[in-house]
């Protein structure tokens, strides 16, 4: 299973230690291709020899190939929001994951879409349960 996961870059990297603990419970279900979301250094060595263009459609591109996207949204980003969009239109499982407790704002065109599977929490141990049941419904099936 080949796993899009999306939290704020440029809008704020608040979130960063919590990204990189879900991308760490994400790579129990598959390949997370976006694995540099949870590390501030990665980031800095990977996409600053990146043009804007080239960033858009590298993720772009691995969006297309994933098979589902997991967004945290408690911090605000045109990006996520972009990228949550995008995955809708070709079809693809959207999970997004916010934090109840954070007193931020949550879009309502995320809250309010039909297309995607909100999920709140309190605490990062809770997110591994919304994992596990997200990803056992959207388990690829099989063909005998």
């Amino acid at each position: 299973m080949k796993i899009y996961f999306c939290g704020s870059i440029r809008g704020g990297r608040d979130l960063a230690h919590t990204y990189e603990h879900i991308i760490k419970m994400l790579q129990g279900f598959g390949t997370v291709l976006t694995e540099h979301v949870g590390s501030d250094e990665v980031i800095q060595k990977k996409d600053r020899v990146l043009s804007d263009r080239q960033i858009h459609d590298r993720d772009l591109g691995w969006i297309v190939e994933s098979d589902l996207l997991v967004a945290e949204v408690t911090v605000p980003s045109l990006g996520v929001g972009y990228e949550i969009g995008r995955a809708i239109e070709i079809g693809k499982p959207v999970l997004c994951l916010y934090d109840a407790g954070s007193g931020k704002a949550l879009s309502a065109m995320i809250a309010g879409s039909d297309k995607v599977e909100m999920k709140l929490y309190r605490q990062t141990e809770e997110i591994e349960g919304i994992l596990e049941a997200f990803f056992k419904s959207h388990a690829p099936r099989r063909t005998s």
